[in-house]
């Protein structure tokens, strides 16, 4: 169970209501099932309920409020593409859009929390688990009762998985896990972590790796400027022995966490829109409130400019996105076609979060509104699940059949 070092009510609640309007010049909306916009309207009340009011303190703080992890499993935020008979939503993909979009709306930490739950565990476990492993995790994980990590990448091995070092060995009875991961979401508060590792013919395997287990530590990453309300540390394994029945024998080799990755990446993309959407929004206030030269300066012409190029970049990608989330929906979409779709996403939110930085002036550079939290919080993102230079090459290595990695 998860237990917080700071109270919730100790937090410093904003006074500032949260009026965020979604933009959809395209009319996208039409192209939406009623269930959708239910689902988009209750997790947005449920971000201006819940994170918007708290958001910048925890982030001023360097804070991680473990007490919305429970939250988020309340509102359906984990596993929402899990099916309800293992405490998932059995939505459609382009439902998880929509809750990642909104989450990260109010905060890219937040999202990254929900987005590792529900595509770098639950899925895992779902997709490669076996039944028992499904019964005994997924329902914990849905509502919040439990929190997971997912590790894969290590200290020297991070846009080159497939050199990783972490590995187990047989032992008869159960096998010895050791290594080490880091730059792993969670992992300081998680209760399990989905490690992968190499076995002793080099072949790459998922364990479930419980907290308690002898030798198993998680170490807390500090002094961070970005994702300051998320919590980041390692994974160190030191002679960890792991039961048999924790191992994934679904799919083994690259493959596997490749899959998870497809998933987490598609939820990237349609968070980073949302935080986009945020940071135009608030500027187009700012710009209408602000008053120079005796006028708003919404009037001047390079305002004018920027809001206009903020809106049509932003509409490009609500429309990839939603596009990528039918091909999911079908099992059509590619590993390059989500590669698109999170490097498009995360190059326009942090465009679009300099520009309305720069509209808001100074004001842009403090707490009071969300410009600067999201600029940092980008700037991760950006590299986090695949980084902006790899997801280059995975669309170079489409169009050209020549791997670049090699």
């Amino acid at each position: 169970m998860l237990t917080d070092t700071l109270d919730e009510v100790q937090l410093m609640r904003s006074q500032k209501t949260d009026a965020f309007e979604s933009p959809d010049f395209a009319l996208i909306d039409e192209l939406l099932t009623e269930e959708h916009k239910l689902i988009r309207q209750s997790i947005r009340d449920f971000v201006k309920r819940e994170i918007s009011p708290i958001i910048e303190d925890c982030c001023q703080k360097a804070y991680f409020p473990e007490f919305m992890v429970a939250k988020f499993g309340e509102v359906g935020a984990f596993g929402p593409t899990i099916p309800q008979e293992y405490g998932g939503g059995g939505l459609d993909y382009i439902s998880y859009g929509l809750i990642m979009q909104e989450i990260e709306r109010g905060d890219s930490g937040m999202r990254s929390t929900v987005s590792v739950q529900s595509s770098l565990v639950m899925y895992p476990i779902y997709k490669f688990g076996n039944e028992a492993q499904r019964r005994k995790y997924l329902p914990g994980l849905a509502s919040g009762e439990l929190l997971g990590c997912f590790g894969l990448t290590e200290p020297d091995f991070g846009s080159n998985p497939s050199g990783m070092v972490t590995n187990f060995k047989d032992m008869g009875d159960h096998y010895l896990l050791n290594g080490a991961k880091m730059w792993i979401s969670n992992s300081p508060k998680a209760d399990i972590a989905v490690v992968w590792a190499k076995n002793e013919e080099g072949r790459i395997h998922g364990l479930i790796v419980e907290r308690g287990m002898e030798g198993f530590s998680t170490p807390e990453t500090h002094n961070k400027w970005s994702l300051r309300a998320s919590v980041t540390g390692e994974l160190v394994f030191d002679n960890v022995r792991v039961p048999k029945e924790n191992l994934l024998t679904g799919k083994t080799g690259l493959g596997a966490p490749m899959m998870c990755l497809d998933s987490a990446r598609f939820g990237i993309a349609w968070g980073a829109m949302g935080a986009a959407m945020d940071c135009y929004d608030s500027a187009r206030r700012y710009a209408a409130e602000r008053i120079q030269f005796d006028k708003p300066i919404a009037s001047f012409q390079l305002i004018q400019k920027k809001l206009a190029e903020m809106l049509t970049e932003i509409t490009k990608g609500q429309l990839l996105n939603l596009r990528i989330g039918q091909l999911m929906n079908e099992g059509r979409a590619t590993t390059a076609m989500i590669s698109m779709a999170k490097r498009n996403a995360v190059e326009t939110a942090l465009n679009v979060a300099r520009e309305a930085r720069q509209i808001h002036g100074g004001m842009g550079i403090t707490g009071e509104y969300s410009i600067m939290r999201h600029m940092m919080n980008l700037e991760s993102v950006l590299t986090y699940e695949g980084t902006h230079d790899i997801h280059l090459l995975i669309l170079g290595n489409h169009i050209t059949g020549i791997s670049a990695f090699k």
